[in-house]
C-alpha cells in the first residue's frame, strides 16, 4: 500500500518536510471485524468496529447529536433506500442498531453539521438550517437559507460546511472543472488564464453562521485555490481549520506526450493544509508532486512535469498522499475516549480511486495523522481503519464494497464512519 510521502514536522514550517516513506505506517492490527455483507474491516488493537446501521444508500457526511441521534445527508434522492435527502437514525430499545427515518425530501448533497442545537445542510446551491424537534429529532418546519446563490455545477457541486469558535460559517466551494481548460477535459486544450472559476468557485467562503438570507459573493471568499475540499474541520487548540482537497485528474489523457500512465496513476498528490485568510493553494495553475518534494506548473499553464512553481506564491501542504485517493472528510478527535495519542489529531476518510488504471486502486480506507493539542507538531500518519473496498487487488471502483466517505465522533467518544457505496454507517470505539 502506499501512504503519505511528505509531512510537515510542525504546521508553520511548510519548508521543514520528512522524508519520503515507501509505505504508509500502519498500527497493530486485531482481528478484522466482519461486517453483514461478509467484508472483514481491521481496526487498531484495543478498537471494536461495528455496523449501527446498513442499507442506507448513498449517505455522505454525517453528524451525531449530544443525545446520540445520527444526521446523514444523502447525496442524491435517487439513491436514498427511502424518499428523502436526510437520514435520521436513532436506537430507542439501545441494542445498537440504529432506526432510520428518511426525510427532507427537497433537499440533497454532502455537506452536513450541527451547531448550537440546529442542524446545517449544504447542498449544492443553498446552506439551510433546521431547527430539530426535541421528541423525535426530526426537522421542523422547511428550513431557512443561511447562504444560497450558489452556481448551479454538473462536477463537485457539493458544499462541504464546518464552523470556528467565532461564529463563522465556513464553506467549500469545488471547482466546476478538472483544470479549467479552455475546452473541459479536451487533450492539449490550454488553461483559462486568469482563471475565471475562482471568482465564485474552487476555493473556500465565510459567512455568519446566525445570520440568514445571505448569499453566495466573491467578496467573502477566504482563501483560492482548492479544486474539491470535501474534508474541512475546525482545530480548537490551533484556532484554525485543517482541510482535504482532491487533486486534479487526467495527466496521461490530457497530455500523453508529458506523462505516463503510471505517473497519472500517482499524480497529483492529495493535500492536506491549514487553512489561512487569503491563501492560495495553488488550483489551477499548479499541483504538488510528492515525488519530487514540490509544487509543479500544471501542463495547461507551460508546465512539463518538471517546471517547477515560482517559490513561496502558495501555499504547501502541511500533508500529501498518492493521487487519487480522493479525502471525502477529515475532522479533529476532540473528545477524551481514544487514547492521548489520538486526541487533537485529524482522521481522513479515503473515498477512493477511479483514475488509477492500470495500478491497482487505492484509498478506501480512514487514516490518522496524529496533531499535538496546540497543533503545532504533526506526527507520522498511519492507516486506522481499512479493508472497506472489500477486495484486494481492486481494479474498479464500481466492484468495491464500501467507500468511506463521512466521520463523526459521537457523545460518548466514538468515531463514526459513513460510506456511499455500501450505505452503511459503522461505531469505532476504544474498549481498554
Amino acid at each position: 500500500m502506499t501512504g503519505f510521502t511528505r509531512l510537515t514536522a510542525a504546521l508553520g514550517a511548510a519548508t521543514a518536510l520528512l522524508c519520503a516513506a515507501p509505505a504508509l505506517a500502519q498500527a497493530p492490527q486485531q482481528a478484522p471485524d466482519q461486517t453483514a455483507d461478509g467484508v472483514e474491516v481491521s481496526v487498531p488493537e484495543g478498537f471494536t468496529i461495528t455496523p449501527v446501521a446498513q442499507g442506507l444508500g448513498c449517505v455522505r457526511h454525517i453528524a451525531v447529536h449530544e443525545d446520540g441521534t445520527i444526521y446523514g445527508a444523502m447525496m442524491r434522492r435517487s439513491c436514498a433506500a427511502g424518499d428523502g435527502g436526510l437520514v435520521v437514525l436513532r436506537d430507542p430499545d439501545g441494542d445498537g442498531t440504529h432506526e432510520a427515518t428518511f426525510t427532507g425530501a427537497d433537499i440533497q448533497g454532502t455537506g452536513i453539521a450541527l451547531y448550537r442545537g440546529r442542524l446545517y445542510y449544504g447542498t449544492d446551491t443553498a446552506i439551510r438550517r433546521y431547527t430539530l424537534d426535541p421528541d423525535t429529532g426530526l426537522p421542523a418546519g422547511a428550513g431557512e437559507v443561511i447562504v444560497g446563490g450558489f452556481d448551479e455545477q454538473s462536477q463537485h457541486a457539493v458544499k462541504p460546511i464546518a464552523f470556528d469558535a467565532q461564529g463563522h460559517l465556513y464553506v467549500s466551494v469545488g471547482a466546476p472543472s478538472n483544470a479549467c481548460q479552455e475546452r473541459m477535459r479536451t487533450p492539449g486544450s490550454p488553461g483559462l488564464d486568469p482563471c475565471p472559476q475562482l471568482d465564485r468557485a474552487g476555493g473556500i467562503w465565510r459567512y455568519d453562521a446566525q445570520a440568514t438570507g445571505q448569499r453566495h459573493s466573491t467578496d467573502r471568499r477566504f482563501a483560492t485555490g482548492t479544486r474539491n475540499a470535501m474534508g474541512l474541520a475546525y482545530h480548537p487548540g490551533a484556532d484554525r481549520l485543517f482541510f482535504a482537497s482532491h487533486g486534479r485528474d487526467d495527466l496521461h489523457r490530457l497530455f500523453p506526450d508529458l506523462y505516463t500512465v503510471e505517473q497519472n496513476a500517482e499524480l497529483p498528490s492529495e493535500e492536506v493544509h491549514r487553512l489561512v485568510e487569503g491563501g492560495d493553494y495553488g488550483w489551477p495553475y499548479t499541483y504538488y508532486d510528492h515525488e519530487k518534494g514540490r509544487r509543479m506548473v500544471a501542463p495547461e499553464y507551460g508546465g512539463d512535469g518538471e517546471k517547477a512553481a515560482e517559490p513561496g506564491r502558495y501555499a504547501e501542504p502541511v500533508a500529501t498522499i498518492p493521487g487519487h485517493w480522493a479525502p471525502n472528510d477529515l475532522i479533529v478527535y476532540t473528545a477524551q475516549a481514544f487514547p492521548e495519542r489520538y486526541r487533537g489529531g485529524l482522521f481522513i476518510a479515503y473515498h477512493g480511486s477511479w483514475n488509477r488504471a492500470p495500478l491497482p486502486q487505492r484509498g478506501y480506507n480512514v487514516v490518522f495523522v496524529p496533531v499535538s493539542a496546540d497543533g503545532g507538531r504533526v506526527g507520522e500518519p498511519e492507516v486506522f481503519a481499512d479493508g472497506f473496498k472489500g477486495r484486494e487487488p481492486l481494479r474498479s471502483p464500481r466492484n468495491a464494497a464500501h467507500r468511506p466517505t463521512g466521520l463523526a465522533v459521537g457523545p460518548d467518544g466514538a468515531l463514526y464512519v459513513a460510506d456511499d457505496q455500501g450505505g452503511t454507517i459503522w461505531r469505532i470505539a476504544y474498549d481498554r
